[in-house]
């Protein structure tokens, strides 16, 4: 049985599996970088290890500096969280070597799920529907041009290595095509050191909707449900939701048996996440599997009642599946806010530095997954995400009436966050109508409607002399002029 987890990870979510090991009393090892060596995770685990400097490479990407710990700390076991190593099959298969229990899939079915065509093939042979396409990788920009030709513009054209929005690229014509393979080529190969491109038919006002999986080491398998995660800005998620509202029960037991065919045609193991797309005449289209545990998962936690990160472990032990199908029942209904440092207003362009005060919201359902403190930093070396913010109700609108007070209760200062515009998306009739697709944003101007609630926002006139106070004093200007990377957007601002 797993005694001693190393997270090979940083932020909440290290905090997150921290908080469920230490309930079932399993000691835990940190690791951070020279970044990181006063966050909050290093001060929660039972030991913590520096292992580099700031850089990703040099750190938490460093796999022989992280093995080292783990076989230093005498960890029996490693939990991967989201993004760096998490779905590098390398790295599972250097733990597997060295007799540490690595807590997610084997790293051949990683493998298999990283390669998105030959996932793709498995999922055909499955008979699980995947997006129309081309049947293998393109060799070249020739090859592309033909099968877009073919199936119709738009198209996708996809970096078999690409992941979290990353080596994807939409184009409409032929020129756009030619120009996009080499740039969707140069992404890939500079993200991980080597490119594969394949082409898939553009689907216009789809939604992204995916599901929760779990398969034990014995062969059982399970859907915990689905997640609508279709609201995005560049192919990655902002909020996500569950139920989707356009899944009754009989569209959720069909998906699901589709998903439970996928975890098999792949051999998957653990918890990890099928998504799909969903096309404006309601057909399912399957297009990767996350082998991890995924950023909304809280979410799915709210409305299944299970701790996902404790089924992690049981399955990594060896332990059969406590549930089947038939036993797990959905309750209410769910909101994550993904709060992210970046101004909106600059195409959501990371906002870092020191984070002087912070309140974080809570009250009855609703749950906050955060590094934040007073006196923290959001480094500029790491993801934007912030706090991960939820909210549960027996009905959708009082998840939603939730969310908003919730966020109208965090205060994060010090960085720019994308908590005003997702009071703007919970409060448009779009959202409350559930009028949902990964074009949200531009299909319903969200970003204009942000502006203009900016614009009415109330300011009574003690907060309004504060603030002219601080905008004209000697010290607000010398701050702005020197930093000249924001001069342009707090010139805009103050005008």
């Amino acid at each position: 049985m797993i005694e001693k987890v190393l997270i090979a990870n940083r932020g909440e979510i290290a905090l997150r599996v921290i908080r469920t090991c230490k309930a079932l009393g399993i000691k835990t090892v940190a690791v951070y970088s020279d970044e990181d060596y006063n966050s909050m995770h290093v001060k929660q685990a039972s030991e913590a290890y520096h292992i580099g400097e700031a850089a990703p490479a040099k750190s938490y990407l460093n796999q022989e500096k992280i093995l080292d710990v783990m076989l230093s700390a005498g960890a029996d076991a490693v939990h991967p969280g989201y993004g760096f190593l998490s779905e590098n099959d390398d790295f599972a298969r250097l733990c597997e070597k060295n007799k540490i229990t690595f807590i997610g899939p084997t790293a051949d079915s990683m493998n298999l799920c990283g390669d998105k065509m030959r996932c793709k093939a498995a999922m055909l042979k499955a008979q699980v529907p995947t997006v129309p396409g081309s049947p293998g990788l393109v060799k070249d920009a020739d090859e592309a041009l033909s099968i877009a030709n073919d199936i119709g513009y738009p198209v996708l054209l996809k970096s078999v290595y690409g992941g979290g929005g990353r080596g994807i690229r939409l184009v409409t014509n032929d020129n756009e095509l030619l120009e996009g393979f080499e740039t969707v080529t140069s992404e890939s190969i500079s993200a991980v050191g080597k490119s594969a491109i394949i082409v898939e038919k553009f689907l216009e006002k789809t939604r992204h909707i995916e599901y929760q999986m779990a398969r034990d080491q014995h062969g059982n398998a399970v859907h915990l449900f689905e997640r609508e995660c279709s609201i995005q800005r560049r192919n990655q998620k902002l909020i996500e939701q569950t139920p989707s509202p356009v899944v009754d029960q009989k569209t959720r037991d069909r998906i699901g048996e589709l998903v439970v065919r996928a975890s098999e045609a792949v051999d998957y193991t653990n918890l990890g996440t099928a998504e799909f797309l969903r096309a404006d005449n309601g057909e399912f289209y399957f297009i990767e599997i996350n082998a991890r545990l995924q950023v909304e998962h809280p979410i799915s936690e709210m409305v299944s009642g299970l701790d996902f990160v404790k089924l992690q472990l049981d399955i990594a032990n060896g332990e059969p599946l406590p549930f089947k199908q038939s036993d797990l029942k959905m309750n209410g209904y769910a909101i994550e806010c993904r709060i992210n440092a970046e101004d909106t207003f600059l195409d959501f362009a990371p906002s870092t530095g020191p984070v002087p005060d912070v309140i974080i919201p809570s009250g009855p359902s609703v749950r906050c997954d955060t590094y934040l403190y007073p006196g923290c930093t959001v480094s500029p070396f790491y993801d934007s995400l912030m706090a991960k913010l939820c909210t549960w109700g027996q009905t959708f609108e009082e998840s939603r009436t939730r969310m908003l007070a919730a966020l109208n209760d965090f205060y994060i200062q010090g960085v720019e966050t994308s908590i005003p515009l997702y009071k703007t998306i919970l409060n448009s009739e779009e959202y409350k109508k559930g009028e949902l697709s990964t074009d949200f944003l531009k299909r319903f101007n969200m970003i204009d409607k942000l502006t203009e609630d900016l614009k009415n926002e109330k300011i009574n006139k003690s907060e309004a002399a504060i603030a002219a106070a601080i905008v004209h004093s000697e010290y607000f200007k010398s701050r702005i002029q020197s930093d000249s990377s924001a001069s342009a957007n707090w010139k805009n601002k103050l005008d």
